[in-house]
């Protein structure tokens, strides 16, 4: 078995050049949500810190509101799409179940040369996807990798589910990966699942086991469903575990990170989780209060804003992390 240290040295590393998020204009509040279900704006903000989200038009597919932040990565990354190698997508709400949203994305940007694939890893999804086309690049299979994490959520949110449907929003985020100097960009990667847990969250029908039928629909089983307290156990373990792993991979402590990109599922989970590994809030980047839960576009969409936002300097350790449907888990370590 080869070491982390031996392979970081045989590979090509490859890092975030550029990074673009992207969010539906219109905003739902918590007040919007009390006329939908029996809830209320405090309610909402002392159980998850949420405060609006913002929503898709009908008429918007996944494809499209991605596409703009697609495009200002690569312009800011200097690189036309017909250079790019692959797109991938990391989404549970695709623009259809086929073909894939990096195949019409693809098409939409003129990528005519890149290979496009999606990954569902739901709110992992964007590291799983970040590690893929990483591994791409360092095996010198391709230079240029376009990854996307975008969630619209709201397609598949249960509107009479007080549980759910106050925590759930839509958006996501484009970065450009490519080859970077040895010691910067992405450093180790921990990416785990457990199916035994399946069951916590999920959308029962829609696919070869339950496809759609006039009982799924009544039944509303085309929506998220989630068992919110083991979740919530689940997220702060695995988190936390997530975290610790990936420093050991690199050799390094809690105090050498400059900043942490958690999925925003929840304020409460992002507290328990910087008390349990000893990190000040302070240091943690948090927007989930305007955007909500948007699954795999919320670590994108969160490290976007923390870089236009001066939060990420060159040379400091970013640990992303994430905890979702599958059920999956994982972190990254990164040199910016």
């Amino acid at each position: 078995m080869i070491k982390d240290s031996e392979l970081l040295n045989t590979i090509m590393p490859a890092g975030i050049t550029s990074i673009k998020a992207c969010a539906p204009k219109h905003i739902m509040t918590n007040a919007d949500l009390e006329k939908l279900v029996d809830t209320s704006d405090e309610w909402i903000r002392s159980r998850s810190g949420i405060i609006t989200r913002h929503i898709a038009d009908p008429d918007m597919a996944l494809s499209d509101m991605v596409l703009p932040a697609a495009q200002a990565a690569l312009e800011e990354a200097k690189l036309d799409a017909a250079d790019l190698d692959c797109i991938i997508v990391a989404s549970v709400t695709g623009d259809t179940l086929m073909p894939s949203t990096a195949c019409l994305l693809q098409n939409l940007l003129g990528a005519t040369h890149a290979a496009a694939f999606d990954i569902a890893a739901a709110c992992t999804g964007f590291i799983y996807g970040l590690t893929v086309g990483a591994s791409l690049i360092g095996s010198r299979l391709y230079k240029n990798a376009l990854v996307v994490g975008g969630d619209i959520l709201s397609r598949i949110t249960d509107y009479t589910d007080r549980g759910t449907c106050v925590l759930l929003g839509d958006g996501g985020g484009a970065c450009v990966l490519q080859p970077t100097e040895q010691g910067s960009g992405i450093l180790a990667s921990y990416l785990r699942a457990d199916g035994s847990g399946a069951d916590l969250l999920t959308i029962p029908a829609g696919g070869s086991r339950r496809p759609a039928s006039i009982e799924t629909i009544e039944k509303h089983e085309h929506f998220l469903r989630m068992n919110g307290a083991e979740v919530f156990k689940f997220a702060v373990r695995s988190l936390e575990e997530s975290v610790r792993e990936v420093l050991s991979r690199i050799n390094a402590v809690v105090d050498d990170i400059a900043l942490v990109i958690p999925h925003q599922a929840n304020m409460r989970i992002i507290d328990a989780s910087a008390k349990r590994l000893g990190i000040p809030i302070e240091r943690w980047m948090v927007n989930l209060q305007e955007y909500g839960n948007t699954s795999a576009g919320s670590i994108p969409l969160a490290l976007s804003e923390a870089v236009e936002q001066g939060r990420v300097n060159k040379g400091d350790l970013i640990i992303l992390v994430g905890f979702g449907g599958g059920l999956t888990w994982g972190a990254m370590a990164m040199r910016w």
